[in-house]
């Protein structure tokens, strides 16, 4: 395709940093939208939370190309990411004139709702933990948003698990798994748990198990 992007990517021991310049046209969205989900997963947040970042990333970037560049091809977006051991923190930066957060209307006040205006920014706020709006270096608006990043076992199930476990084993229950998807196997192998489990491959046994 047409499509020209210039990469930066610089990785910083420790904390990871990533930086990226967009063309000011609509296949950005989609471009940085995929690059944002793919951090994201790496990142270890689960499908609700990469949902939320990705239409985040989304509005950030659609705000940059309709609203901060006026869909002006001669002018660039800058998307950078920044993974800490807290958070993931996403900088959406056009080259417009920048704006403030009080001048944009509430979407949510009644004359507002058909108007397409301010809900982007709702929608940010919404989904992501922090956000706010300053002025970038370019002298356009500079989005700066995080999301927290999910504890061990977070988003993976195992707290569900092993709360259901152990309320079935209260009540002198028992507890079987059944086809495990290779995400949930490898997380019981690495926390350990496969041991506290019974695990089958097949309804038949895991039935025969119980005594």
């Amino acid at each position: 395709g047409s499509f020209q992007g210039s990469y930066i990517a610089k990785m910083a021991s420790g904390d990871k940093h990533l930086e990226i310049t967009l063309e000011t046209q609509v296949e950005s969205v989609n471009l940085a939208e995929e690059m944002c989900l793919r951090v994201a997963e790496a990142a270890g947040f689960g499908e609700d939370d990469c949902y939320r970042i990705g239409m985040s990333v989304r509005e950030g970037v659609i705000n940059a190309f309709h609203y901060g560049n006026q869909e002006r091809p001669e002018k660039k977006i800058h998307l950078a990411l920044d993974i800490t051991s807290e958070k993931l923190i996403i900088h959406v930066l056009d080259e417009g004139t920048g704006f403030a957060l009080a001048d944009v209307p509430d979407p949510l006040a009644e004359e507002n709702l058909l108007s397409t205006s301010g809900r982007g920014i709702f929608l940010m706020r919404a989904f992501m933990d922090e956000f706010d709006v300053v002025q970038g270096r370019t002298g356009g608006a500079e989005i700066v948003m995080s999301k927290k990043l999910p504890g061990p076992g977070e988003n993976s199930g195992i707290g569900e698990l092993v709360s259901g476990f152990t309320a079935v084993k209260n009540q002198g229950g028992d507890l079987k798994l059944l086809q495990l998807t290779k995400k949930v196997r490898d997380l019981l192998q690495i926390t350990k748990l496969y041991t506290v489990f019974d695990v089958y491959t097949d309804e038949k046994t895991a039935l025969g198990g119980f005594r």
